[in-house]
């Protein structure tokens, strides 16, 4: 599961997020950074992929 996150995380950065944390302030935040710039959506999907229990 973590793999597909991962590739989530690479191509579609807001899926991954609500994957592992749901509807929360992380998800939300991931929207707002994909939308302004992409990759800092997807550094912190990643991050969050890495370093978050689900």
């Amino acid at each position: 599961m973590t793999v597909l996150k991962i590739i989530l995380a690479i191509f579609l950065p807001p899926a991954a997020a609500f994957l592992q944390v749901g509807f929360g302030v992380h998800f939300w935040l991931n929207i707002l950074l994909t939308l302004m710039f992409g990759l800092p959506g997807m550094i912190h999907a990643l991050w969050l992929i890495m370093t978050k229990k689900s």
